[in-house]
């Protein structure tokens, strides 16, 4: 009795006890300072593709790759008070890449039971929102993940929505929402992963609020919730 009354308390306390989570914050600081290392074209499914890009950035400067660690060291502290094991696929804003095809196979290895890549976007400075990408079911590759991916990108959209107020994408996507195939990150992982461009940073009103230090804890808390209602309502079979 003592026992079960203790696993009942450890479940109420750390409800994601047992659960993998990789987070990918998307590019890396000195990514610009190595265009032969993040050119070189690497595998991404069905073709080949360059290994990573520099990102975009707000007007004032600040980096998607500053902003995009920030949000995942922040989640990897939320995940991790809640009992998960999180692995990260960068250590620092300082290095360069990893590739696309090697973020998927840190999750992979991992053997994750769910992946989020982090990322925002550079899209045109009269657009505002957010939007979640998922991969299609492609053969030999997402088939089998496809769904619990698209179910994925689902809790994330409406929980990012409702928990930090930024709108949809008003200039890309469906109702927050993006169907992509061309994305090796997406494409390579065998377990449930979506990409979440989380605001615009060449949008004035966008990149005020990414930048706002406040507003990021409150995007990861939102994240963390996210993925802690998917981890809680799927029964998933690791690949």
């Amino acid at each position: 009795m003592v026992s079960l009354l203790a696993a009942i308390a450890v479940a109420a306390a750390l409800p994601l006890h047992g659960k993998t989570v990789a987070i990918d914050p998307g590019h890396n600081g000195a990514n610009w300072s190595h265009p032969a290392a993040i050119n070189r074209l690497v595998g991404a499914g069905t073709f080949r593709k360059a290994c990573d890009t520099t990102g975009t950035a707000t007007n004032a400067g600040y980096s998607e790759s500053a902003y995009t660690f920030d949000v995942a060291r922040r989640l990897a502290a939320d995940l991790r008070a809640l009992g998960a094991r999180v692995i990260v696929t960068r250590p620092s804003n300082r290095g360069v890449g990893p590739c696309i095809n090697e973020r998927a196979a840190i999750g992979n290895r991992a053997h994750a039971d769910v992946a989020l890549s982090i990322h925002a976007d550079g899209g045109p400075p009269s657009g505002r929102g957010f939007h979640v990408i998922y991969a299609p079911a492609i053969p030999h590759l997402t088939a089998k993940t496809a769904a619990a991916s698209a179910r994925l990108a689902r809790i994330v959209r409406n929980v990012f929505r409702d928990e930090t107020g930024e709108p949809v994408a008003s200039y890309v996507g469906t109702q927050g929402l993006n169907v992509r195939r061309d994305l090796g990150g997406l494409n390579l992982s065998t377990v449930p992963k979506v990409l979440i461009e989380t605001g615009n940073m060449r949008n004035a009103t966008d990149a005020i609020r990414l930048s706002s230090s406040t507003f990021r804890a409150i995007q990861a808390r939102a994240l963390a919730t996210a993925l802690t209602r998917y981890l809680l309502t799927t029964v998933h079979r690791k690949q």
